[in-house]
């Protein structure tokens, strides 16, 4: 191929290529492409393999042109990058100077622009040179008897409330029938009967339970409610309705024993058993929140010891992820208690060095995985594949058939679990020392440092 190459432009990370390949190359590999397919060809009024060319041109010319000039970008692309002996940081961009159309009928050279950064070349720290204090906690008696007490609570009875003057507490549960109407006409999944709610849950929308508050057993009443702006269903969202009530019972909390009746409710076989569940699923939690903070401080420790050119592209995209997501929560309310006061410059300003520091750490753990050979093991992605695809319910299948025929997809599956792979490595080679710590400093909010998950 006699294309032409020429280096336009370099500035940090970087870089700009000019390529050249002339229309006559472009049709020489048009001809070779119909000579290909022509045997193939099943024309009517032609013998197989005797269409004439000019006829084979006249038919799919342009469409094999096209398919020409993809693979001629894609190669002469790959050449840029392996005579320049680049490592790409993304996709390069392509930018066609001229008119395509000519270049698509042979009239012109393909001539376009490559542009691209590349990976910043440098030494990332030796894992084995890292110090590192792993907080520790193990549960205790009063950890498993404090768990077995919400357990209790959360499962707690009802029976009805006895006496003469008998009123619906807060708390109380509530046996109801209901009809609820709109500008006097009932609407759609507006009515009940025998609907169990407990008072001060939260269960029904804003205002409905605390009308119900003091009532007796067998009143009706009319408990008037506006449904919220943002409610779920967009033909009720906002508007003023009323729930035509009777009250058929009322009945009291009763809270469970820690016992093997609670036990046996939960489906296990004896209290003992459940403590030991309890135990087991207390252990796994607070191993989460070690490996949480563990990793949070490597991380810390990794940004600190590396500084080097970033790969402005791959900056750009990550900002620009973080801040639509931002847009999103401004619009939802959502945005932290410290970040709603702040203008955009200033949030734009926090959030670009966010950026900076996960795209830091990204390649940070890139190179170290690469310079120890971790790689995704096929079993380890089919395993996550399945794992997503499982979220989706009866849609399981459907799901992991799609991931599985889609390479982005399965990229971000693959991204977290290399992620992982990396930093026990790194724990592996660091020096890691073990600090009791107090259950109250192990799962405490702690403030995230920026960019903490890559």
């Amino acid at each position: 191929m006699s294309m032409q190459i020429v280096d336009k432009s370099g500035e940090g990370l970087s870089r700009v290529f000019g390529v050249t390949v002339p229309a006559a190359d472009l049709t020489q590999k048009l001809e070779a492409r119909i000579a290909e397919i022509t045997p193939t060809l099943n024309i009517k009024g032609f013998r197989p393999g005797k269409v004439p060319p000019a006829h084979v041109r006249r038919l799919y010319g342009k469409a094999l042109m096209s398919e020409v000039l993809e693979q001629t970008l894609s190669e002469s692309t790959q050449k840029v990058l392996s005579d320049n002996n680049l490592r790409p940081a993304g996709e390069p961009d392509l930018k066609p100077d001229g008119d395509m159309q000519q270049v698509l009928e042979g009239k012109a050279d393909l001539s376009y622009e490559i542009a691209l950064d590349v990976m910043p070349e440098f030494e990332p720290v030796d894992p084995a040179t890292l110090k590192l204090s792993r907080p520790v906690y193990t549960p205790t008696k009063a950890d498993v008897d404090e768990a077995l007490g919400e357990l209790a609570k959360q499962n707690r009875t009802y029976e009805p409330r006895t006496g003469k003057t008998v009123k619906a507490k807060d708390g109380d549960m509530v046996v109801i029938d209901f009809l609820g109407k709109i500008d006097g006409v009932a609407f759609e999944g507006g009515a009940a009967t025998d609907a169990e709610l407990v008072l001060g849950s939260g269960q029904f929308i804003p205002g409905f339970e605390e009308q119900l508050v003091g009532a007796k057993p067998g009143a009706e009443t009319v408990v008037k409610v506006d449904f919220p702006a943002d409610y779920h269903a967009e033909s009720l969202k906002g508007k003023a309705a009323e729930f035509e009530v009777k009250v058929k019972e009322v009945k009291a909390p009763v809270d469970s024993a820690a016992d093997d009746a609670l036990a046996t409710r939960l489906g296990v076989e004896s209290l003992e058993k459940l403590q030991e569940l309890i135990t087991a699923n207390l252990q796994q939690q607070y191993a989460g929140a070690v490996r949480f903070k563990l990793k949070r401080a490597l991380l810390d420790q990794l940004d600190s010891k590396h500084d080097f050119p970033l790969p402005p592209k791959m900056v750009e995209a990550e900002f620009a992820s973080i801040w639509s997501q931002v847009q999103r929560d401004k619009e939802t309310e959502g945005l932290p208690p410290e970040d709603a006061d702040k203008t955009d410059e200033q949030l734009q300003t926090e959030y670009r060095k966010i950026a900076e520091r996960r795209v830091r750490l990204g390649l940070v753990l890139a190179e170290i995985g690469r310079a120890n050979k971790v790689a995704v093991s096929d079993q380890e992605l089919t395993e996550a594949m399945r794992q997503e695809a499982l979220r989706y319910g009866e849609q399981a299948q459907q799901i992991f058939d799609l991931i599985r025929q889609n390479t982005n997809a399965q990229a971000q599956l693959r991204a977290p679990i290399f992620e992982d792979k990396v930093v026990d490595l790194i724990i592996e080679k660091a020096t890691v020392k073990d600090k009791k710590i107090s259950k109250e400093e192990l799962m405490k909010d702690d403030d995230l440092p920026a960019g903490y998950g890559t």
